[in-house]
């Protein structure tokens, strides 16, 4: 895909989810829905779009704490190490319990943006599983795609934490943001 491409397409996701939004079907409600004017993101690059093989795990579950004190049970679905600005870093994917051969996989994240410029909890990224011939698979990775769970838009969300190692050390600027940072 081209860089025009990418950011034609960035831009089309990023206008369905504000219309998503805007119709009453996300976070926002009464007097912050009458009052928004879509989210705020940092500008399409392609440099941080990565297609990269999953290292797949044996599927152990997992409980992921949450904002809430809640827990969630997800698979352990693989790992893949992604060459950022800074450095290799080896992010964990993760998948409903159950689900051998998912579409997407779960991958939450902190960097160094985290508080200051995005929700200070973290980020996630949906990203799409390709399978091969021989049963591998890669990712798509796409922080352009990077988004704030519900919570980080008030309470009465529950929200998975990123686990430690899928903190980054360096800033992420890519994805979703803040509407001041």
């Amino acid at each position: 895909m081209t860089a025009d491409a990418h950011a034609r397409a960035i831009a089309d996701f990023r206008r369905r989810k504000d219309e998503h939004f805007l119709a009453g079907r996300g976070p926002l409600k009464g007097e912050e829905l009458g009052s928004f004017r879509g989210l705020s993101y940092y500008p399409p690059d392609s440099a941080w779009s990565f297609t990269v093989p999953v290292e797949r795990a044996d599927g152990t579950e997992v409980t992921l704490g949450t904002n809430t004190g809640e827990t969630r049970v997800m698979a352990r679905f693989g790992t893949v190490t992604v060459e950022l600005p800074g450095g290799p870093h080896t992010l964990t994917l993760y998948a409903p319990s159950g689900d051998e051969a998912p579409a997407r996989v779960f991958v939450p994240f902190r960097d160094a943006t985290s508080g200051p410029e995005t929700y200070g909890a973290g980020r996630y990224l949906d990203a799409p599983l390709n399978g091969d011939a021989e049963g591998g698979f890669s990712v798509q990775l796409d922080f352009n795609l990077a988004y704030h769970p519900y919570c980080a838009y008030g309470e009465g969300w529950t929200c998975p934490l990123p686990p430690r190692e899928n903190w980054l050390t360096q800033p992420i600027p890519a994805g979703e943001r803040l509407p001041d940072a």
